[in-house]
């Protein structure tokens, strides 16, 4: 979310879309403050419900806020073309997609949909995470997505008192990972309560907070991420 969000805040000449692809657990109408269905166009198309210039599609639209969705793999997939297939999203400049961690059906279905642009990992820096991290990357490689680059999340603590630094997942997981991988490191996010309570409130941080350590963080990964991004053609 904040990465999307970054990307408008960076120009806010471009347009952004926001897909939330996690389909078992979709987070971004909390995250982002958004709530009810998505209208539909004459074409029987869903217009995307909108917040803080970022047009946003989700799976928590279409369904009950506490409902589970008991789907197998067919289900899911068709899901996920009908999230990117059936949604009027305009002129779009960015369409930036939230996956869940893995590499299972809706990782497959996205790749195999529509041509992407680059893949972002986003990975605490401890041992167990750096697995699916890993294995996403590959993943990437093997359907022909190129792996922009690596962000290591939650990289260290510090305390509001003392100001002493705590590395509470470990200091270097990620860039070791990276290192094997043979890919950038795009850049660190802070641990800071800060950005829970701002996910929580649907008021990310680089709105609500936009002079913050956190925020600029954040900023920094969007930029390098552009910096990254294939030119589109004119």
């Amino acid at each position: 979310v904040n990465i999307a969000l970054a990307l408008a805040a960076n120009d806010s000449t471009k347009e952004v879309g926001l897909l939330d692809a996690d389909i078992y657990g979709p987070s971004i109408p909390k995250m982002m403050n958004l709530k009810g269905n998505p209208e539909l166009t004459p074409k029987n198309l869903m217009r995307p419900l909108k917040n803080y210039g970022i047009a946003c599609m989700s799976m928590g639209f279409l369904i009950e806020e506490t409902a589970p969705v008991v789907w197998r793999g067919l289900m899911v997939m068709s899901a996920v073309e009908k999230l990117l297939r059936q949604v009027d999203w305009g002129q779009l400049d960015y369409l930036v997609i939230d996956m869940p961690p893995g590499t299972g059906d809706v990782q497959l279905s996205v790749s195999q949909n529509i041509p992407i642009a680059g893949a972002v990992i986003v990975s605490t820096p401890q041992d167990v995470a750096l697995l699916d991290a890993h294995k996403g990357a590959e993943m990437f490689r093997k359907v022909h997505v190129p792996v922009l680059g690596l962000v290591q999340n939650m990289s260290v603590f510090q305390c509001p008192k003392c100001k002493h630094e705590t590395h509470i997942f470990g200091a270097d997981g990620v860039r070791d990972l990276a290192k094997t991988l043979g890919l950038d490191i795009l850049g660190d996010v802070p641990l800071h309560v800060n950005i829970r309570e701002s996910c929580d409130s649907g008021q990310p941080v680089v709105v609500s907070q936009p002079q913050s350590d956190a925020a600029k963080a954040y900023l920094k990964i969007a930029m390098e991420i552009l910096r990254r991004l294939p030119v589109p053609p004119a």
